[in-house]
């Protein structure tokens, strides 16, 4: 009985425990499911679709990449929200952070009369000390403002090789913006004529790196035409032709050549763009001329300021002439005078007319024949021959005749003029008509001539131009290149060596020539980074030595700026007994070592602005590196020093120093 009693006991403990695990594990199921649930609602109603919910017992745990921190911040916030935080297990990630982009780099350097203004962000690695330096050295002391901003990365490829070569484009263009970045240089300026900016556009083009892209965008003011003109020719057979074209501006430019091929202009023609325009109207009065010289069928129009002159072609019927001219007088703007002509056919005319005619040969040869008003004129014709012409190569055979046109002498002179533009040619000047023939080394000879007779003769004149242009020969004073400058300097120094009195700094009489013939290669050379480098032998005291080749070079340096060569990019230093380039225990030896020499400093950027010298000696010896177009010269203080003789400084071994020899100089 008792043993019953203890089995029914344990039935019941172990039904009940059994009830309690089942009861428990569905309140487990429930508080699980209601947690994920809910906090799964929470993040859904924040936007989180990212985040994944677990429910771990009483644990919530949060999985999933967030965007960024803030956001899985605000997700744990939410799950908070719902069950207690300490609930809470955080296993979400973050989306990596891009790395930092480096800042890009870049400089704006402005260049005025009141001096140099540079602003923008630089690699920390840029001197810019030593940058500061040379912009004042460009503008001028205190003229310099410097508003640069550095940041901690590595230089970009190509940020040296831009910053050097807008130095070198700032020494150039006395008003300039300059934008500088990685690989790019974009120049923006403005030249004195078209010839300047052509110049500038040649140098700058030159020196450009093959690596570097260059923008150049350099403008030229437009020239003053005076008188502005036009002269338009419609021959019989309907074809035309400008003997001068002149507009304010590109677009009245092309109305008034579309006019002109409406009125049977040949080829695609051009105006000369330039000031002075009478009137904004200037284009409208063009169009309405040249439909009008259409209409009569062929003649001259010639436009002088506000003055138009309209030759009609001699047979037109006069009442078609009067419509014509009548309507055009009443469309042309206000401003704008129309004289308009109908020939005449001369019965009673003489069948032989006065004529003068002027030749220039290819050879420069001038011949004056033809009639003159008086001996008096004939006199003041061939003055003025001579005068523009060349004294040895006028032939005068005029006569004297009575009875020419009142305006016969002003003819003359103006043929003559003519004959000024042109490098061969013949001028006819008759009663009627001045007809000009020739070659010209000026595209807008014809231009130019048209505005000469109508200015000299009146907008009335007739006159015949036949004007081809040939491109004139190369200038004979271009700059010559480096390695012409070498190859000269070279010449110069075979024939003969700079030398120096006997144990002083004063250079020898009998070395002048040279280098007065150095001086004249450095002149026509561009300006290159020179050290003039002078060097003794080893005998006596080390300083005094080192102190007399400082003042040889600075002899050289003084001789040729007496030259008026331009130095501010040379200096002068001595080496006193460094660098022999032959042996100091022969006398053949020491002399060869009692030398100057002439070496181009060149930059290495990547060696943080320290330079090397290289050269060719007066000996031969080669140097082939070409000079980085950006290369800066070094400041020119050290030329100014103990330019004086001194030879109290001279060392007794130099007493038979007559004769250093000077090495040619390597220009890039």
């Amino acid at each position: 009985m008792r043993a019953k009693t203890v089995l029914i006991s344990t039935v019941s403990l172990a039904a009940a425990a059994g009830l309690s695990l089942v009861a428990a594990s569905f309140a487990v199921s429930a508080i699980e499911d209601g947690s994920e649930i809910g906090i799964r609602r929470a993040l859904d109603e924040a936007m989180f679709d990212w985040a994944e919910v677990e429910a771990n017992g009483l644990q919530v745990i949060l999985t999933g990449t967030a965007p960024n921190e803030a956001t899985r911040f605000e997700a744990l916030s939410a799950a908070g929200s719902v069950v207690d935080s300490a609930r809470v297990i955080d296993r979400m990630d973050v989306t990596p952070t891009a790395a930092i982009a480096p800042p890009r780099f870049s400089a704006e350097i402005l260049r005025s009369e009141t001096g140099i203004s540079v602003i923008g962000l630089v690699p920390q690695a840029v001197d810019r000390d030593t940058l500061a330096r040379r912009l004042e050295r460009i503008a001028g002391p205190d003229k310099v403002a410097e508003f640069l901003e550095t940041a901690s990365y590595p230089v970009p490829e190509g940020w040296e090789d831009a910053l050097a070569y807008a130095m070198l484009a700032l020494e150039e263009l006395p008003r300039a913006k300059i934008s500088v970045s990685a690989g790019r240089v974009h120049v923006t300026a403005t030249a004195d004529s078209t010839e300047a900016r052509a110049r500038l556009e040649r140098t700058l083009r030159r020196a450009a790196p093959s690596t570097l892209n260059v923008v150049l965008d350099i403008t030229a003011p437009r020239p003053v035409i005076t008188p502005f003109s036009l002269r338009y020719i419609l021959d019989e057979d309907g074809a035309g032709r400008f003997d001068a074209c002149s507009a304010p501006d590109d677009e009245s430019a092309d109305i008034i050549l579309a006019a002109a091929r409406e009125a049977g202009l040949e080829g695609d023609g051009s105006c000369t763009i330039g000031l002075g325009v009478p009137s904004q109207r200037w284009d409208e009065a063009a169009v309405l001329s040249l439909a009008a010289l259409s209409r009569l069928g062929g003649g001259t129009l010639t436009m002088t300021d506000a003055d138009i002159a309209m030759v009609a072609p001699m047979g037109l019927d006069p009442s078609q002439f009067d419509q014509i001219v009548g309507g055009l007088e009443n469309d042309l703007p206000e401003v704008f005078a129309l004289h308009a002509t109908l020939p005449v056919p001369d019965e009673t005319a003489d069948t032989g007319p006065a004529e003068f005619i002027a030749t220039l040969s290819p050879e420069g040869l001038v011949q004056l024949r033809g009639r003159v008003p008086s001996e008096g004129f004939r006199a003041l014709t061939d003055s003025f021959a001579r005068a523009r012409f060349g004294s040895d190569t006028v032939h005068t055979s005029a006569r004297v005749v009575e009875d020419l046109p009142a305006d016969w002498s002003a003819r003359v002179l103006a043929g003559l003029e003519a004959l000024g533009l042109m490098v061969n040619g013949v001028v006819n000047v008759g009663p009627e008509t001045i007809t000009v023939r020739g070659v010209s080394h000026f595209e807008d000879a014809s231009a130019q001539m048209s505005r000469l007779f109508t200015s000299k003769l009146g907008e009335t004149a007739s006159f015949e131009l036949d004007i081809a242009y040939r491109e004139p020969p190369p200038p004979t004073d271009v700059p010559l290149t480096a390695d012409e400058c070498e190859q000269r300097i070279a010449d110069i120094l075979t024939m003969g060596k700079i030398t120096f009195e006997p144990g002083s700094a004063r250079i020898d009489a009998t070395s002048l020539e040279i280098v007065d013939a150095i001086a004249e290669v450095l002149d026509n050379c561009h300006s290159v980074p020179l050290e003039i480098q002078g060097y003794t032998d080893s005998q006596g005291r080390e300083s005094m030595n080192l102190d007399l080749s400082q003042q040889r070079a600075n002899a050289v340096l003084a001789e040729l700026t007496a030259r008026r060569i331009r130095t501010s990019s040379f200096r002068a230093k001595g080496y006193g007994e460094e660098n022999p380039i032959a042996d100091n225990g022969t006398e053949a030896g020491r002399e060869a070592n009692r030398r100057i020499e002439f070496r181009v400093i060149r930059t290495d950027a990547s060696a943080d602005d320290e330079t090397t010298l290289d050269s060719m000696s007066a000996e031969g010896g080669d140097a082939d590196s070409d000079t980085d177009s950006g290369a800066e010269a070094d400041s020119e203080a050290d030329a100014a020093d103990d330019t004086g003789d001194n030879p109290g400084d001279a060392s007794e071994e130099d007493a038979n120093d007559e004769a250093p020899e000077e090495t040619e100089s390597e220009q890039d």
